[in-house]
């Protein structure tokens, strides 16, 4: 099972192997938590100015490839070069719009993961997702009636 040391470590990699070229100019704090089937993760700024990125929590599990998680990571460290919940200068309007942070991952070496990651979704993710998230059932007796 992982851990957030997991997670600084892996960080540190990355931003060695893939990031040195932007300056970090704020302390990037990194952790599990939650668990979501929409998302794999996401950056926010937090009060004291640190910027915070957030693994979804299914990944502890050793079971989900460490590609999942590296190219998460850097997808979130993307953001953070666009000056999106970073002291970064903003570089763009919107975080995603034009595939911008496809272009960057590309650039950066990820190609291959981004294949990689899309075949993973396709066939394991969405099974992970039926058996995790069952359907909830609906009570008819707690709907609101207009009637």
């Amino acid at each position: 099972m992982r851990n957030n040391e997991y997670l600084r470590v892996k960080l540190e990699e990355i931003w060695i192997n893939a990031f040195s070229d932007i300056e970090k100019k704020n302390n990037i704090n990194i952790m599990f938590k939650g668990k979501w089937k929409n998302k794999f993760g996401h950056i926010k700024k937090l009060n004291n100015g640190d910027s915070e990125i957030v693994i979804n929590g299914y990944f502890k599990d050793d079971n989900i490839p460490d590609f999942i998680i590296n190219l998460t990571i850097a997808h979130e460290l993307v953001h953070y070069s666009h000056g999106f919940n970073s002291p970064l200068p903003k570089l763009f309007k919107h975080p995603h719009k034009g595939g911008i942070v496809n272009k960057d991952l590309k650039k950066r070496g990820f190609t291959e993961l981004i294949k990689l990651e899309r075949k993973w979704v396709k066939n394991e993710w969405r099974e992970i997702v039926k058996k995790e998230f069952k359907p909830r059932k609906i009570n008819n007796n707690s709907l609101f009636r207009w009637f």
